[in-house]
């Protein structure tokens, strides 16, 4: 299936691109925190005093519907050591069926404990003002399911939600590998039930030892990992029922300077997912000024 219609639609894609290109001429910071994983978060937050901004675009596959783009831009902020803020704008098109901007997204996440645990507990909380045309899946929760995707967009844009999301993260550094596990709650402000969802990940950098000399494609500047991420009902259905899930390989390369780029094609493990999604990401991170501990 040709994807051509669905890329000349989503023109914001490119000028969001081009945004991209022009930060790369700004100071380096401080080594990148953006993790590899897209769905699942670990405890490592935004460096204090620093902003990143990325463009992640999700490729789907859609049966009985058009295939489609979605995408999220991120401004992402270092408030304090222990505090990251995040801003997304969401957007999507569909071959066929247009394009369209489909919501703003606020996160906080809090990391009560500084010092590196065994099991590393971070509190997170999103607003979020959307409609049913989004098609960014930055989570799987409740029933959602491929079908959901198929609806025309000239009705799911006109659907607008407004959405509180919790999650409990909880992360671990083991021999050179992050574990990490995400409980997540999400329930639409006007009415409905909670509902909730899962994300584990397993990350590695693909060596330990760093070289001395500053280079490009050594080792030490990848790293990958696997992630599992789905649904888990709601509160008046809880469970496996009527649920999707994904099994997703990652890889993510740290270009000197501050750059990131990410990979991860994703596979639907029921009926109910999609069959095949593909995931790609930039980052770019500059430093506006001295942040507080």
């Amino acid at each position: 299936m040709s994807v051509l219609p669905v890329v000349r639609s989503w023109r914001q894609l490119q000028r969001r691109a081009g945004l991209l290109a022009v930060l790369g001429a700004w100071p380096a910071a401080a080594p990148a925190q953006e993790r590899p994983s897209f769905v699942t978060y670990n405890h490592h937050m935004e460096e204090p005093g620093n902003l990143e901004i990325g463009l992640n675009p999700l490729f789907g596959t859609q049966r009985d519907g058009g295939s489609f783009l979605g995408s999220w831009l991120e401004l992402e902020y270092g408030v304090k050591g222990w505090w990251t803020m995040e801003l997304y704008l969401d957007g999507q098109a569909t071959r066929g069926q247009g394009s369209a901007f489909t919501g703003f997204r606020w996160e906080n996440r809090w990391r009560p404990l500084m010092l590196e645990h065994k099991i590393n507990p971070v509190l997170y909380l999103e607003y979020a003002s959307v409609n049913e045309a989004d098609k960014t899946m930055r989570e799987v929760v409740g029933h959602d399911v491929e079908a959901e995707h198929a609806e025309p967009l000239d009705h799911t844009r006109e659907e607008h939600e407004h959405e509180l999301e919790a999650k409990l993260i909880l992360s671990s550094n083991v021999m050179g590998w992050n574990l990490a596990h995400n409980w997540i709650a999400e329930k639409n402000l006007a009415q409905g039930a909670w509902e909730f969802g899962y994300a584990v990940a397993a990350t590695r950098p693909f060596t330990l030892a760093a070289t001395s000399r500053r280079c490009t494609l050594c080792a030490e500047n990848f790293s990958g990992g696997v992630e599992v991420y789905g649904g888990l009902g709601d509160t008046d259905s809880f469970g496996f029922r009527d649920t999707s899930h994904y099994l997703a390989p990652f890889v993510a390369w740290s270009l000197p300077g501050g750059t990131t780029l990410r990979l991860s094609p994703t596979f639907g493990l029921n009926g109910n997912s999609h069959r095949f999604l593909l995931r790609f990401g930039i980052a770019r991170e500059v430093p506006l000024g001295r942040g507080g501990r």
